[in-house]
This record gives structure tokens, C-alpha cells and sequence, in this order.
């Protein structure tokens, strides 16, 4: 179970190590603690959900066992986007398991735990491996186990529909990337629903990792492919489990998701954002909001920072991450209709909320997204970088060796700040950015850049790359 962890939201491994006794002993863990709480819903029941990926059915019935023999009773809600489940599991106030590796290769997996008031936090984290240990379970018994099925999806699509009404969208003809995403039919039909013509596009039958923070060259160009062969106004997606949007304009140039997020925040008419550091350093200067708050890289802390807002007295709090999905952390009251907070990454929100917004002001995508001043902003991944290798290098240029890091990047004109609050964000002379960090959820080294222009942003982005990748092979022993 070594490569079993905790990262920026919910558990995560490979499934050779997930599967089996792994995933049983840390649900029965789960179960254990709500157990503890008094968390349970009505009747004992746990909701369970599901992503395409081909280990999920098995896993979740592994959940249901695990459930079961916790003395709780399991609802089988099947292949559903994981913030309808969420939904779900507030509405009910029951706890929830989602099982999605997200983004990740389709030789891994992993599991989110909810309870009734939303996503845990570290504290819960932290009490489920301590229960884990704590049960010390050694066997997974075979018999399967039966489960009430339930519709999740029907409250998710209503949600959207009372909210935004059956002509927000009218006149949009939106291109849909459904490839392996479990919300490539719910996305369809709330188009639809909402006015717009959706245009189904890139169907697959097998697990494709989109990853809304490190795109696959592919996706990029499929989207100006299908952008150039016919008239759509956006082109719509998310990651496996749709907690992640992908928005792409008119000309299938895609918009990161802290853009995305500005927009949905701007339509909602929030007073206060929470994101993460490696969002855009354009958000204090846009000067829409009165509370901007930065945290560490993950729903857990931004929802924590949501909180923190809100107590200081935010009117409508709304947090979201560079790399996609909103969280809505106050209830939302707009022309008599109402939307209910939904502390947990959502893809639909900011996918028809963007969309909303260039439809009501007449502004193709583009438009509006140039408007927004961003920096130009980049990020890519090394993949198969373990973490201790990444560890070896920030710390390297972060306190151990000012010497190195200024001579690093000499050519911006050394290193002006550093921002060590997830990773290292380094403010190079010459104004650019450039951040390093493990990734929460996978052995990857992240890499994030800003800069004046698109050129300029693509050659800092390669550079660190090419920096970090012989960095830490060097870390490793391997000079090439």
C-alpha cells in the first residue's frame, strides 16, 4: 500500500494497490470515524458514486461491502459526476464515496470521502489513517454485497435548470469533448435544457486522463480542429470525474480555469474569491472583488479559505483553482431564483456560468477572456518524478543555496521573491514567474509560468521544464 496517499483531494494510488483489502480497510475506516461522529445518514445509509474508469465498478462494490459490514447501509448512485453526488449526500445529509481517480492514468484509482456538510478536511484525513491503523484489517470477504440503487442526477440537472432558466444560453451552439468524462451526457442535456444546441464531439469507450491543468497536445488540437471545421461558440468538457471544467472559445483556444473561475465569480456577483497561489497574479490587480485570498493547492484549503471569508463577513463567497472547478461557498439569490452553496468542485457551475455571461453581454469568449488582463499563464508536468526528488530540489533553491537559484536564472535577471506556501513561487528580475511543486495525486513535478506574452511564457515553461527534468535525474543519480 505504499503509494496509497492522501493528496490535494481525496486517496489515491495505483490499482493494483487499491483494489482489494486497501480499499475495503480504508472505507470500513471511513465508516468508522462518521461512526464515531454520529455522522451517519438517515437509517445508516452511504451514498456511493462512481467514474468510467474500468476499476471503478469493482472498487465501488467494494465500498458497498465495506459499508455493509461497518453496519451502515450503501446507495448505489452508479456512474454519476462526483458534485452531484455531492449534492446528493448534502441534501440527504449523508456521508459519500466517490470513487474517481479524477485525472489520473487508468492504472490508478482513487476514493473522496464526504460527509453530510461536504468534503472532509485534513483533520478527517488524518482520523481516517488513524482508524486504518487502528482496525488493522487483514481479510476482504467475497460475498458481494446488495445496494439500493438511487438517482443523484435528477437534483443536479434541476439545480441548473431552476437557476439559470430554459433561455440563458439560447442561440449558443456549443461543442461538447465528451471523450471518458462520467458527466459527457449530463452536459449535453443541460445545454439543451438551457437553450443552447450542443454538438456531441470526441465520444470515446475507453479511459482517456484529461488533465484540465496539463493538457494532452491532442486535446489542443482536436478543439481548433472541430473550431475550424464548423461554427461553435465554445467548445465545453471536464476531467474524468466533472469536477473540472474545460471552456475553450470560439476558436478552440481553451481558458484556464482560474480565467473561467474570474467569469463565473463576476457573473455570480461574488464580493470575495479564494484561490490557491498558483492561480493568475491578475486577480488582486482586476480589482472586482473585495477579498481576494490565496491558499495552498487543494479543494481541502481553498474551502478552508471560503470559511475564513465568509466569517469576515463576505456577502457571496466563491473559491476556485488554476487548474479548474468552482466551489460555491454561499447561497446565491438572483431575478427570484435561488442557488444553494456547493462547497466542493463543481465543472457544471462555472461551465454554464461562463457561458451565461457571453451570452448576456453579446461577447464571443474570446473577447471576454482578453478582457480580463490575465498574464499569460502556462503549466505542464514531469511525469514519474517522485516526491523526494521534487523535495530535493525546492529546498535547494529555495533556503539551502541562494547562490544556484540566482545563477538558475540569471538570464531574468536572477530571482527577486519566493513564495514557499505550496512548493516554490519564484518572482524572477525580469517580472516573470516560474513555481515548482509536487503534485498531490501522482508521482509528477508541476511547473507553472507567467509572463508578458505567449512567447515568452512558452520558453520559460519549456526551460524549467528542461531545468527540472535534469535536476532532479541528477538528484537520482542519472546525469542525462
Amino acid at each position: 500500500m505504499a503509494s496509497l496517499k492522501f493528496g490535494t483531494s481525496g486517496l489515491r494510488g495505483l490499482v493494483t494497490e487499491l483494489v482489494g483489502l486497501p480499499a475495503y480497510s480504508h472505507v470500513r475506516a471511513f465508516c468508522a470515524m462518521i461512526g464515531e461522529d454520529g455522522a451517519a445518514g438517515a437509517g445508516g445509509e452511504v451514498l456511493i458514486g462512481q467514474d468510467l474508469r474500468s476499476s471503478s465498478p469493482l472498487i465501488a462494490a467494494q465500498c458497498a461491502r465495506a459499508i455493509t459490514d461497518a453496519g451502515l447501509v450503501p446507495v448505489d448512485c452508479g456512474a454519476i459526476p462526483t458534485p452531484a453526488l455531492a449534492l446528493a449526500a448534502a441534501r440527504m445529509g449523508a456521508p459519500a464515496i466517490m470513487v474517481t481517480g479524477s485525472h489520473i492514468p487508468d492504472d490508478r484509482n482513487g476514493l473522496k470521502f464526504y460527509r453530510g456538510q461536504g468534503e472532509i478536511d485534513k483533520t478527517d484525513e488524518a482520523r481516517i489513517l488513524a482508524w486504518h491503523a487502528k482496525l488493522a484489517l487483514s481479510v476482504v470477504p467475497a460475498e458481494p454485497a446488495s445496494a439500493r440503487a438511487f438517482d443523484a442526477l435528477a437534483a443536479y440537472r434541476a439545480r441548473y435548470v431552476d437557476f439559470f432558466g430554459g433561455e440563458a444560453l439560447q442561440g449558443l451552439t456549443v461543442g461538447v469533448y465528451q471523450h471518458s468524462s462520467v458527466g459527457r451526457d449530463v452536459i449535453c442535456d443541460l445545454l439543451a435544457a438551457l437553450g443552447a444546441n450542443p454538438v456531441a464531439l470526441g465520444r470515446a469507450d475507453h479511459f482517456i486522463p484529461v488533465d484540465t491543468e496539463a493538457l494532452r497536445p491532442e486535446d489542443e488540437v482536436l478543439a481548433r480542429e472541430w473550431a475550424g471545421e464548423q461554427r461553435l461558440d465554445a467548445i465545453v468538457s471536464t476531467d474524468g470525474d466533472a469536477d473540472r471544467p474545460l471552456v475553450a472559445d470560439e476558436t478552440g483556444l481553451f481558458l484556464r480555469g482560474d480565467l473561467v473561475g474570474v467569469l463565473t465569480a463576476a457573473f455570480l456577483d461574488a464580493d470575495a474569491i479564494v484561490t490557491p497561489v498558483t492561480s493568475n497574479s491578475a486577480l488582486e490587480r482586476l480589482g472586482l472583488f473585495r477579498q481576494v485570498v490565496r491558499t495552498r493547492v487543494g479543494s481541502p484549503y481553498v474551502i478552508a479559505g471560503m470559511a475564513e471569508a465568509a466569517a469576515a463577513g463576505a456577502r457571496l463567497v466563491v473559491g476556485f483553482e488554476a487548474n479548474g472547478g468552482v466551489l460555491l461557498g454561499s447561497d446565491v439569490d438572483r431575478d427570484g431564483h435561488s442557488l444553494a452553496a456547493l462547497p466542493t468542485r463543481d465543472a457544471m457551475l462555472p461551465i454554464l456560468a461562463t457561458l451565461a455571461l457571453s451570452a448576456s453581454l453579446r461577447k464571443p469568449l474570446g473577447r471576454l477572456a482578453a478582457e480580463q488582463g490575465f498574464a499569460v499563464a502556462l503549466s505542464n508536468r514531469l511525469q514519474e518524478v517522485p516526491q523526494e526528488r521534487t523535495a530535493a530540489l525546492i529546498a535547494r533553491l529555495d533556503d539551502e543555496d541562494p547562490a544556484y537559484r540566482d545563477a538558475v536564472f540569471a538570464s531574468h535577471g536572477a530571482v527577486a521573491a519566493r513564495d514557499g506556501r505550496d512548493g516554490l513561487r519564484l518572482t524572477l528580475g525580469d517580472g516573470s514567474t516560474i513555481h515548482f511543486r509536487a503534485s498531490g495525486n501522482a508521482p509528477e513535478l508541476r511547473v507553472y509560468v507567467e509572463a508578458p506574452d505567449p512567447d515568452a511564457a512558452m520558453a520559460l515553461l519549456q526551460e524549467g521544464l528542461e531545468f527540472a527534468r535534469t535536476a532532479t535525474s541528477r538528484e537520482a543519480g542519472n546525469p542525462q
